[in-house]
């Protein structure tokens, strides 16, 4: 009886440590190389000790376009921890900008776009997003907020820039403003070239910083 006991209690253990380690394998592809790359591992390292390892974030960055679906579904057969799949990628000049995020779709990977570029989305820390024409307007007009807000020059290739959005800007705003600009579009438009100013990485940063939240005060009896 003691020993069917015991092995109650190792299945009851192991159960257990199965749920700690799925808290979430993310995988992030990405075509620039330094600027989304640099945001989700600010965000990444910003993770708390009782979770880091629990949350797994992985992120490729420099990749074609054209590329990122067909990348992110062999870095992901390769390494079936990773099963939450996205891209991430702009607007900018992607001519098969709307087919990229349908067959994302169709292949389960989401998609985390910017139209027309991420600086839409960083200028969501600090007030509602603007319309741009170009992805240079786009950058050239938050870097001006971004020193009104920060006293900071923006650099695109800075690696902290998730740690001064968080410092000076209001980052569960910034997924509001993003949630009901989205929804608001979709109610008028069916393409995501079309939406305008508008971002969809606030669904990627919601749903870690939700599990975060969810989990960093739980206390796992193992």
């Amino acid at each position: 009886m003691a020993k069917k006991d015991h092995c109650g209690n190792r299945t009851q253990r192991m159960n257990r440590l199965q749920r700690v380690r799925d808290l979430g394998h993310y995988l992030i592809v990405t075509d620039t190389k330094e600027t989304e790359g640099n945001y989700i591992t600010g965000l990444k390292n910003t993770l708390p000790k009782s979770l880091q390892g629990r949350i797994v974030i992985k992120v490729i960055e420099d990749q074609r376009t054209q590329d990122l679906i067909k990348v992110c579904k062999e870095k992901a057969a390769s390494n079936p921890q990773y099963a939450k799949l996205w891209i991430m990628f702009d607007r900018d000049e992607v001519k098969d900008f709307d087919d990229i995020i349908k067959n994302a779709n169709r292949e389960g990977i989401n998609a985390a776009w910017s139209n027309c570029c991420l600086e839409v989305w960083f200028e969501a820390y600090f007030q509602n997003m603007t319309c741009c024409n170009t992805s240079e307007e786009c950058w050239k007009r938050f870097a001006k907020l971004f020193k009104q807000k920060t006293g900071k020059e923006y650099k695109k290739a800075d690696a902290g820039i998730y740690n001064l959005l968080k410092e000076y800007g209001d980052e569960e705003e910034a997924i509001d403003r993003a949630r009901h600009r989205h929804n608001a579009f979709k109610e008028i438009v069916n393409k995501a070239s079309e939406m305008n100013p508008c971002s969809t990485v606030y669904l990627l940063v919601d749903e870690i910083q939700k599990t975060i939240k969810a989990n960093e005060s739980r206390v796992t009896n193992v």
